[in-house]
């Protein structure tokens, strides 16, 4: 799929572990697979890996993330909070798509990973806008049935490239 224009991606972070992890077997991506994958297939220019909160304990993971090609966003919390809430990103990535794309900062499509069903008005009107170009679902068993209606031209599972983008 080479495009003219640079695509960006927006990752849940948590959403994408917890759907490979939930998978049978479970397995996990190595992100810099990942990254080069997004790249070659579908000209990603930026990729944003969204978590919930910062852990001290979890800083290799970060550089990790980073060191893959990722730009780490962290869900901002009231500092009594940090460590202590779950890590839902999905209003944060909704209103970063909704401001790179008032601020014309995307030069082409969305792509999505993701297999939250919060993201179904977000898709939908994306879609409509002719901005979208994928959903990657982590997950089979836990994509949300509210992306039923969409075409399969606008969606994929990761597990059908597990073969190319899995740790080992």
């Amino acid at each position: 799929m080479k495009q003219n224009k640079k695509n960006i991606v927006f990752v849940d972070g948590q959403n994408l572990y917890m759907g490979t992890r939930s998978d049978e077997p479970p397995w996990n991506i190595d992100l810099a697979k990942f990254r080069a994958y997004l790249t070659r297939k579908y000209a990603v220019e930026k990729a944003y890996y969204f978590l919930g909160y910062v852990d001290e304990r979890n800083q290799d993971l970060y550089e990790s993330i980073q060191a893959a090609g990722f730009i780490l966003v962290f869900k901002k919390h009231n500092d009594a909070m940090l460590g202590k809430k779950k890590g839902n990103v999905d209003t944060d990535i909704v209103f970063s798509v909704m401001k790179k794309l008032y601020k014309n900062e995307v030069s082409n499509k969305i792509i999505l990973v993701s297999g939250d069903g919060d993201y179904n008005m977000l898709v939908d009107f994306l879609i409509e806008e002719q901005r979208f170009l994928k959903i990657l679902f982590p997950s089979k068993k836990f994509a949300s049935s509210l992306y039923k209606k969409i075409t399969r031209h606008y969606f994929d599972y990761l597990v059908n490239i597990k073969h190319l983008i899995e740790y080992k």
